[in-house]
């Protein structure tokens, strides 16, 4: 930010900006993340509301401008993070009812969920107003977004002043996200530990939206979707889709653009109803229920974003992963008939914890996500395991590796396509991963199969088979050895093979109807690999819950395998498809030593 309060000392703030303490600073970085999330629902709306084929052209600057509004989201996260607080997103201050005001803004300005048109681009033009020329700094109240962020360099400053910097910057430093975490746009995640940095983050926050020195149209970046031309500011985007031409070298914000011709196909616009509420629909109608699996999808991306920027950064590429959910949501929305020649729209409703499908907290628990990835939660241990075989390639047991790095909640790959595997990094979204669940929810015990011997009595669910291979010996399957059973080191045999059995699909009692022997395994989550570096299940032990992305819980079982290949027919299970296809691993996620050690599994 090239404006004269960065020359020499900062003027003095007015009463509304005077930020005088850590706590008045966090207070605000707070209320900028509530600001930054502020315009998103509105700019998905008019986005959602575009058909791209007749608009290309706004469709890529409305969607430039929404990618640049989440990476000021990030940025203010870490200006919060880095001095020591705790960004807050999940949250009903998040999603109050619209019409609304811009938190902490000037009253006169409302925001609105609106299509596309001239309604729309007059409030975004409204929201992006660079400040005027020797505008005061305002930390409430503001006129334009530039001058409460003037507000809260001119507290950086005079804190750091004051207290010094390692006084200020006190926050822990792994909890700032950077650009390995967020890759949709041209700006730069910065990630922020000083006064240098801070000030990087406040300038990058401030040029996209009004223009570098508060005097240019250009904010700096190559255009996102068009990367062989310089990008023009926020509001000036929306001026040249306002004017229908686009800014060139030369133009000014007096000028206005006199560049080619941006065209606007307002008949290729889907009429959306303003401000649309559930109240609107009666409970159990087709739009009211469709509203409400967009409101649990967005919380979702909040609850997501949260975590994200409370300890667990790499949850960041799941919540933007997520988004892309949103966008065929709010898409089916629009092709529903509303009131008066209009057609359904998202309602941006807050959904308490308590009424989700899955509710928040840290117990340990696995959340499979629609068309996305597994979210761990609870710090539930990740390791390694592989298969040991003998030298025919006949199973012998499991054999624990490495355990792996995690945050206390982390995201595993589902759609197989992951470059950070096991881990996830956003990929389903791009790729359109089709994560439908399909496995049977009928309880174990209607599924099984039971084969009796002497002093054992094996059950079997083929369903859950991943086709492990420790339920057959070089010359029987368990089912015959059963036979043999009278022979005490035969019963032996198939109780071990049984207990290394990952799925669980067999399992055995000491006779018919007796309660079932389980082997102790600890609440963990393995990566399993066979023969040949086969790329196996995710192997959840120790009656770890796995919830479906409806919200229903699968049966709770000491032992269960999870698909990570994206081609179970069985989906959230592991069918064994893995091995059909020849799924493999190819680089390591923690980039480390793959031997295992010497404790068996």
């Amino acid at each position: 930010m090239n404006h004269p309060q960065q020359q020499g000392t900062a003027a003095a703030p007015a009463t509304s900006a005077r930020i005088t303490t850590l706590d008045d600073l966090r207070e605000h970085l707070q209320w900028a993340i509530e600001l930054e999330h502020a315009t998103l629902p509105p700019y998905l709306c008019a986005l959602y509301s575009l058909d791209p084929e007749r608009n290309p052209e706004a469709v890529d600057v409305v969607a430039s401008v929404f990618a640049e509004e989440m990476l000021h989201l990030a940025l203010a996260a870490n200006l919060l993070n880095a001095v020591g607080g705790r960004p807050r997103l999940d949250t009903p201050r998040m999603l109050p009812p619209h019409p609304r005001r811009l938190p902490h803004g000037d009253h006169s300005l409302e925001l609105s969920l609106l299509p596309f048109g001239a309604e729309a681009l007059d409030m975004f033009l409204r929201i992006e107003q660079p400040a005027p020329p020797g505008a005061p700094a305002e930390g409430d109240g503001y006129e334009t977004i530039g001058q409460f962020y003037d507000a809260i360099e001119q507290g950086l400053r005079q804190l750091c002043n004051r207290l010094g910097e390692r006084e200020v910057f006190c926050g822990d430093r792994a909890r700032q996200v950077n650009a390995g975490h967020f890759r949709h746009t041209a700006g730069r995640l910065i990630a922020v530990d000083d006064l240098a940095s801070a000030l990087a983050a406040l300038e990058e926050i401030v040029e996209q939206g009004e223009g570098t020195a508060r005097g240019e149209v250009w904010d700096g970046d190559r255009d996102v979707f068009h990367t062989d031309r310089a990008e023009v500011a926020h509001f000036y985007r929306f001026q040249e889709l306002r004017v229908g031409r686009r800014y060139r070298r030369g133009d000014t914000p007096q000028s206005g653009p006199t560049g080619e011709a941006i065209p606007v196909d307002l008949a290729g616009v889907r009429p959306m109803r303003r401000n649309p509420r559930l109240a609107h629909h009666a409970p159990g109608s087709a739009i009211r229920t469709a509203q409400e699996e967009f409101n649990h999808t967005y919380c979702a991306v909040l609850h997501l974003l949260e975590q994200a920027f409370n300890g667990s950064p790499k949850l960041l590429a799941v919540a933007t992963g997520t988004m892309y959910a949103l966008k065929a949501q709010a898409q089916a929305l629009m092709q529903m008939p509303d009131e008066e020649g209009t057609t359904a729209g998202p309602t941006f409703e807050y959904v308490p914890p308590e009424l989700r499908r899955w509710s928040i907290g840290d117990r340990q628990r696995i959340i499979v996500l629609p068309n996305g990835p597994y979210v761990v939660y609870g710090g539930v241990p990740l390791r390694r395991k592989h298969k040991i075989v003998s030298a025919d390639n006949n199973a012998l047991t499991w054999k624990t590796g490495d355990t792996l790095a995690t945050e206390d909640t982390y995201a595993l790959c589902r759609c197989g396509h992951s470059s950070s595997k096991p881990f996830c990094d956003g990929t389903h979204a791009l790729i359109g991963f089709d994560g439908t669940e399909t496995a049977d929810v009928r309880p174990y015990e209607e599924l099984q199969h039971v084969h009796d011997g002497v002093g054992i009595s094996a059950q079997r669910v083929g369903e859950l088979c991943i086709h492990a291979a420790f339920c057959i010996t070089r010359t029987k399957p368990i089912a015959e050895m059963l036979a043999d059973t009278d022979d005490s080191d035969v019963r032996s045999d198939i109780m071990g093979r049984i207990d290394h059995c990952p799925s669980g699909s067999y399992s055995y009692a000491l006779q018919r109807g007796g309660d079932s022997i389980e082997p102790d395994l600890p609440q963990a989550i393995s990566v399993l690999e066979e023969e040949n570096r086969l790329a196996s299940a995710l192997w959840v032990t120790g009656a770890v819950p796995v919830l479906r992305a409806d919200g229903r819980t699968l049966q709770i079982r000491n032992r269960m395998t999870l698909c990570r290949c994206g081609h179970s027919s069985s989906k959230p299970l592991c069918d064994g498809t893995h091995r059909k296809i020849g799924f493999h691993e190819e680089t390591p996620a923690d980039g480390g030593d793959r031997r295992p050690n010497n404790d068996e599994g």
